[in-house]
């Protein structure tokens, strides 16, 4: 398995803004300390503006480069614009990997899941998963499909891709929830399945077996799973009840679709987060 990352990515915070940079730090530390998986390591790599124009538009472009706060939760930073970009790219490169037949975990800050093709947002700004799919529809794949468990609605993923012919989408998020979208299925190919919360890990687990099931029917050329942990018991933003051992059965299930796959992180704020990742990448290897 490859991790794609970029110590950069941590250069950028708002102080008491839960998206910080310990995130990725405590992570590469605790995967660099381990001896149970064999990683590879590689860089981000580099994102055009033809990859970025398939998911956002021009506007959007040149607003990330205005030094002011998009919203209450997604401040303007300096160089945030790169950061995103090189998150962005990060995801292309381990899209590519997996299509070489090499699992790839995106290992990267900003996450990108509530960016729309518009407006940065819900702290996102490209909307890497997007990014991805579309990029890899360009080369001639034609099932693309995004898996998306994050406990937050990815309202940005799902506003692109929507009724986008050779694409799904399917999410299992916390409903009521930020964004507070995501509580029907829409159009033509995307599949939501809101949870309440406080929800019992067997009944979560049920509910991702369902959206495993229609990966499975749609049997794509590529699955791209944006990975948010924040369905933890302990993590601060939401109300769920998941532990350490249901993202590992996770991403047994993921392994058990048998799909070219790439994983790239959304969110998940708890000081756990490394052993969640952990977790969740053993499953994805089988271990």
């Amino acid at each position: 398995m490859t991790i794609i990352t970029d110590e950069r990515c941590t250069g950028y915070h708002a102080p008491g803004h839960p998206e910080r940079p310990l995130r990725i730090l405590a992570t590469l530390d605790r995967l660099r300390k381990q001896n149970e998986l064999a990683l590879n390591w590689l860089d981000p790599g580099e994102v055009s503006e033809q990859d970025l124009l398939r998911a956002h538009t021009v506007a959007h472009l040149q607003r990330l480069e205005e030094p002011r706060d998009f919203d209450m939760d997604t401040a303007w930073l300096p160089d945030i614009a790169t950061h995103a970009r090189r998150s962005a790219a990060a995801a292309l490169t381990a899209m590519r990997l997996a299509l070489q037949g090499t699992p790839s975990f995106s290992l990267m800050r900003p996450p990108g899941h509530h960016a729309t093709r518009h407006r940065a947002m819900g702290f996102c700004y490209l909307n890497n998963a997007a990014i991805a799919a579309l990029a890899a529809r360009a080369s001639g794949l034609e099932r693309v499909a995004v898996f998306d468990f994050d406990v937050h609605h990815g309202n940005g993923t799902e506003d692109i891709v929507l009724d986008q012919p050779g694409l799904l989408y399917v999410s299992v998020h916390q409903h009521p929830c930020y964004p507070g979208t995501g509580t029907e299925h829409r159009g033509s190919n995307s599949r939501n399945y809101p949870v309440p919360p406080s929800t019992p890990a067997p009944q979560y687990r049920a509910v991702l077996q369902r959206a495993v099931s229609d990966l499975e029917r749609f049997r794509p050329d590529l699955l791209i799973v944006s990975a948010g942990f924040d369905a933890y018991v302990r993590d601060p933003l939401a109300q769920q009840l998941l532990d350490v051992e249901d993202f590992h059965w996770l991403g047994q299930q993921i392994r058990s679709l048998q799909r070219p796959t790439v994983s790239i992180l959304e969110g998940g704020y708890s000081r756990d987060l490394p052993e969640l990742i952990f977790a969740y990448l053993k499953g994805l290897a089988g271990t």
